[in-house]
């Protein structure tokens, strides 16, 4: 059960409403505490400083009965300004863009400023009386000035930080940066020596899959109880679970893959050690939602960086300069990769034995989801698609094994082919000169490692 209660605190921690709401109750306690302080020797004292100035009861509700006022109706006009940038952005950048402003700190805490000193300010408003006996609560209206004058502070930031957050430059650079950190994370770090490609040969997945299958009813299929993504998976549960009942497992679905009710999530074999628990402990090593996540979704991150370049170089936008800042994040995202190790498809219990076969991403699949999805794109534009062919020839330096360069010059192939229909002939012949000098590159490494090889 480990799994749904990380993606329920996922889905809370990172959801527009959390951080304002964790504001709103601290306010509320704040100002309970303020008036308590009031009433206890601190308050006295505090009275006593030089600098500080008595407020009176009617001063004081009126100070504090502007700030709530105003408060709430910054809050609303901030509010609105976020719907309007996300609007924005779901049109100009696609709507998988839109978790990554609705999870923007900025924009949560600022609304959470307003709603906590609005609420503050009410708080301390009722607790002031001017009857027989006079009471106001000098420190918390002191306080409410001063969280009066950091709103005004957070305004200014808020009115920075929404211009900021839409500009084009940093919606790709939050996504490559997440990118190229998920790319660390997944795979290990790579060493100094340049592997050759027969080191550590890793089976097939597909004849991993054939394996099982042809094992017939020995095998017996996990398989998913209601429709929607896979958000997540959790590995080590799967190889507990595996362990516990003397299993081994092939998954034939990861985070990403649309899953319909009834269709398998993995293999396990034997299939009469599959019991009902069993089926049932593997079903919830899963997390299934209504959306795509980037949380161990590689793909969805280059899809959302693909899907900016698309939109950019459409028709009716044109704009090949936010295509290159796409394809630079792409870039980067795989030459992390192709600077580290692959990573093991098995996972193995305490024990040293088998126990889960996982899908392998490799760089060729990576290559293909960026720069095979985008090079449609590009190709009928001379900017974005020798930009295209410049980052191409840079990411082949840091490749370390011939199939990576053999990827990166398949998409240099593929590239070349659309552009000749779609671009004009002298625009071509200059494309084609910087895809000569990438190959002679390619061409280079691959000797390189041939020479080594020898």
């Amino acid at each position: 059960m480990r799994l749904p209660i990380l993606q329920f605190w996922r889905a809370v921690r990172w959801s527009y409403w959390f951080v304002p709401s964790l504001m709103a109750i601290g306010a509320i306690l704040l100002g309970a505490t303020a008036i308590w302080l009031d009433t206890t020797p601190a308050g006295e004292l505090f009275e006593k400083l030089s600098w500080y100035q008595k407020s009176k009861p009617e001063g004081a509700r009126s100070v504090l009965s502007a700030i709530a006022g105003s408060m709430i109706t910054v809050a609303g006009v901030v509010f609105s300004i976020t719907i309007v940038a996300i609007s924005y952005a779901a049109t100009q950048y696609g709507p998988r863009i839109l978790t990554n402003f609705m999870s923007d700190r900025g924009n949560q805490v600022t609304l959470g400023t307003f709603i906590a000193t609005f609420l503050y300010s009410l708080m301390v408003l009722r607790t002031i009386y001017d009857g027989d006996t006079i009471f106001v609560p000098q420190l918390a209206v002191f306080l409410a000035m001063v969280f009066a004058a950091c709103s005004i502070a957070v305004l200014i930031y808020f009115v920075h930080h929404v211009p900021e957050s839409i500009h084009v430059n940093h919606v790709a650079a939050r996504i490559g940066r997440r990118l190229v950190r998920a790319m660390g994370k997944t795979f290990p770090a790579g060493s100094d020596h340049l592997p050759d490609d027969d080191d550590k040969p890793l089976p097939d997945f597909d004849s991993e899959i054939e394996r099982f299958l042809g094992r017939g009813d020995d095998v017996a299929a996990v398989r998913a109880q209601e429709s929607g993504y896979i958000q997540a998976m959790d590995i080590d549960e799967l190889v507990e679970t595996a362990c516990r009942h003397d299993l081994v497992v092939c998954l034939l679905r990861t985070p990403g893959d649309f899953v319909y009710s009834g269709r398998p999530y993995a293999l396990a074999a034997p299939a009469d050690r599959v019991s009902e628990d069993a089926d049932r402990a593997l079903r919830h090593c899963y997390s299934v939602g209504n959306l795509r996540t980037p949380f161990q979704d590689l793909h969805f991150l280059i899809d959302e960086l693909v899907d900016i370049a698309a939109r950019a170089m459409s028709s009716g936008v044109n704009d090949p300069f936010t295509a290159r800042t796409c394809i630079d994040w792409l870039a980067a995202g795989a030459a992390e990769m192709a600077g580290r190790e692959a990573a093991s498809r098995y996972r193995l219990d305490a024990e040293g034995v088998l126990r889960v076969i996982m899908p392998e991403v490799t760089f060729g699949d990576v290559m293909q989801r960026g720069f095979g999805a985008v090079r449609s794109y590009v190709a009928h534009d001379l900017i974005a698609a020798d930009h295209t062919i410049v980052m191409l020839a840079s990411l082949s330096g840091r490749c370390r094994t011939g199939d990576q360069l053999q990827c990166v010059r398949y998409q240099v192939d593929g590239l070349m082919e659309l552009a000749k229909d779609k671009l004009a002939a002298e625009e071509f012949a200059r494309l084609d000169a910087n895809a000569r000098d990438c190959r002679r590159a390619i061409g280079r490494a691959l000797d390189r490692r041939a020479d080594a090889a020898a």
